[in-house]
């Protein structure tokens, strides 16, 4: 493993607002930047409560100004709600604004109901026209030819690093086929990660931007001092999870005891097995679940991701898990 960065998706906790997740989050990047995280990624979600990071160009822009080093980018966008040209434009401005530091991440899905995906105004027809969207994207933000008829100023020429992401085995297709690098939302999907990592793996054509293939894989983290503050602060993250499944998405809940006691146990297994690709404890307890993760599917790189209600509590967690990776990244260095 080379790398390890972090999935961020500015949770806006219960009793706090927009603006406090936003400030939480640029916080949270200056920590992680000097932690020696690669990479602070932010997502498209829209009709969230929970979710500050919906216009993730401005949240990007917002952390970038923000941080001097760390890479900064979109994990990801939901290509289908946007034209490519527009995408172009705003990451071409990010890159043009923070040279080598903006990555973009693209995603196939809406990143929301359909409702919100008719409010966003985008064609809604059932053809897939994604691979298509970013063969032009990538147009727009390679060098210019003579035979250029539409331009992204700024744009064009920043040849801003482009990601696939899926938790499907169609990202996967798609990336290898196209030489890009991959990143797995197993973080949240983890059913086909082994299938869509090996697919990715055995099927990848060399390109211009990749000669082997590059596999970025999510897993769920909430370190603690103990093994048992770690399970009560992940509560949080469990019924925000329930609330989603079950139509009622709200803002991130505060923690709570005995958890089980509270979430019909059919619901609750469903959700734990979404979020399985997951450490949760202490220093110890972290290592050894993601060395385990680490070992079966050798990723190029971890992106980590957690809501935890306090930020304190937050900031603590990546403190203990960076330290774990970094022990972790040192063992695969040398092996």
């Amino acid at each position: 493993m080379h790398h390890f960065s972090l999935l961020d998706l500015s949770p806006v906790p219960e009793g706090h607002t927009a603006q406090d997740a936003l400030a939480n989050s640029l916080d949270l990047a200056r920590h992680a930047e000097n932690l020696g995280f690669r990479r602070y990624w932010l997502a498209e979600h829209h009709n969230m409560p929970g979710i500050a990071s919906a216009a993730t160009s401005v949240v990007i822009g917002h952390i970038a100004a923000g941080t001097k080093t760390i890479r900064v980018g979109a994990g990801g966008i939901m290509l289908p709600n946007h034209s490519p040209l527009v995408i172009a434009e705003q990451f071409g401005t990010l890159a043009t604004l923070y040279p080598d530091r903006i990555d973009l991440g693209l995603g196939r899905a809406p990143g929301s109901d359909m409702d919100t995906a008719r409010a966003l105004r985008r064609n809604m027809d059932n053809n897939d026209n994604f691979p298509d969207d970013v063969v032009e994207l990538i147009q727009y933000l390679d060098d210019p030819t003579s035979q250029t008829r539409i331009r992204a100023v700024p744009g064009e020429g920043t040849k801003v690093p482009i990601w696939i992401l899926g938790s499907s085995l169609y990202g996967a297709q798609f990336a290898a086929y196209m030489g890009l690098p991959y990143a797995f939302a197993s973080h949240f999907a983890p059913a086909m990660l082994e299938q869509a990592l090996v697919t990715y793996r055995t099927t990848f054509r060399p390109s211009k931007w990749l000669s082997e293939p590059y596999f970025m894989m999510g897993a769920g983290v909430c370190a603690a001092d103990t093994d048992e503050e770690a399970e009560y602060l992940r509560s949080s993250q469990i019924q925000s999870f329930v609330r989603l499944r079950t139509g009622q998405p709200g803002k991130l809940p505060f923690p709570i005891e005995n958890i089980r006691d509270h979430i019909p146990p059919a619901i609750l297994s469903s959700v734990n097995e979404s979020l399985s690709c997951s450490a949760t404890g202490s220093k110890e307890t972290v290592h050894k679940k993601l060395s385990e993760l680490i070992s079966s599917y050798k990723p190029d790189e971890l992106i980590i991701s957690g809501a935890i209600h306090s930020h304190d509590a937050r900031l603590h967690s990546y403190s203990i898990v960076a330290e774990v990776l970094h022990t972790l990244t040192s063992k695969s260095a040398v092996g």
